[in-house]
């Protein structure tokens, strides 16, 4: 069978602050926490009940300052869950800071997920999911086994330069960074990055794992659309896969929350898939994680990185 993962982005709800050019100073201490103490609960019911694992992708810094996100992580790691790096500070503009400060950001985060976890991560997904030689280059200093960076999503850059441009119009600048417009060439299927531009084959150690685009339109298969789309538009992208040897499905924790689980209106508002109820969502997913259930040997990124490694 073919391979297939699911992931999740724990991105708190500042960092969605960030990406709208809202002030973090809406969100009080339990909207802060929202993701951690509602979102991964949810997560690992709905991977439970499916008997699939998942690897969750945590933020180094909300386990720092969180207990009960660093809880959260433990607990999922002993019951099978990959918990891999986000970085510590889910730095948008990360790969413009230089070698040194990527390097130490991304250390700060190992070690974040360490002393939660008791286990250092072993892949890494890049804020935004921005790449470039620098950041590249510190994944291979720190021996992670893979990167799940690329999003070569051609209707994905062009909402997101549109809404960059809009909210800066509005005096409400985004912290969001468009990326270089060479990921829209990057391949959609796993390969080996050349070191001086990742986005390009070559022979760089660390294995990358792109998100799920269709062939063609390279329309983005994430959980934003998942939850949010016709299932009949679904079921079609789903089809266009199948000749793929590898299935990555990104999402994120507020993929499975909702308005009624404590977010501001204002933020709610510019996220348009929070006026989705939870319960609907999760329904969705559950179907969606069924059809990778039954076509596909669903494993963990780690894993999958394992297996593909030795064909590329």
């Amino acid at each position: 069978m073919r391979l297939a993962s699911i992931s999740v982005d724990l991105d708190s709800l500042p960092h969605y602050c960030r990406i709208h050019g809202l002030p973090e100073s809406l969100l009080d201490a339990r909207a802060r926490s929202l993701v951690h103490a509602v979102a991964v609960p949810r997560f690992r019911e709905l991977l439970d009940t499916l008997g699939a694992p998942g690897t969750f992708f945590a933020i180094g810094e909300d386990l720092d300052a969180d207990a009960v996100a660093s809880a959260g992580m433990r607990a999922a790691h002993e019951a099978g869950i990959e918990v891999a790096s986000h970085s510590h500070a889910h730095d948008y503009a990360l790969t413009r800071r230089g070698p040194a400060a990527i390097l130490e950001d991304l250390r700060r985060a190992d070690a974040a997920i360490l002393a939660a976890t008791g286990a250092r991560p072993e892949g890494f997904r890049a804020p935004g999911y921005t790449l470039n030689a620098d950041l590249y280059a510190a994944t291979v200093e720190l021996g992670y086994r893979y990167g799940s960076s690329a999003f070569p999503a051609a209707p994905y850059y062009a909402a997101k330069a549109a809404v960059m441009g809009a909210l800066s119009l509005l005096g409400r600048p985004s912290r969001s960074v468009l990326d270089t417009p060479g990921v829209l060439l990057a391949p959609r299927t796993p390969y080996r990055p050349d070191p001086a531009r990742p986005y390009r084959r070559g022979s760089g150690p660390v294995l990358e794992l792109p998100m799920a685009v269709t062939p063609a339109l390279r329309f983005p298969f994430i959980g934003t659309f998942a939850t949010t789309l016709p299932l009949r538009t679904l079921r079609g992208a789903w089809r266009a896969f199948r000749r793929d040897a590898f299935f990555n499905f990104e999402l994120h924790g507020v993929d499975v929350l909702d308005a009624t689980d404590g977010i501001p209106d204002v933020l709610v508002r510019q996220q348009r898939d929070l006026r989705v109820s939870a319960s609907q969502k999760l329904e969705r997913l559950r179907e969606i994680f069924g059809w990778l259930k039954s076509e596909c040997d669903v494993v963990t990124l780690r894993d999958a990185a394992g297996r593909l490694s030795a064909t590329l």
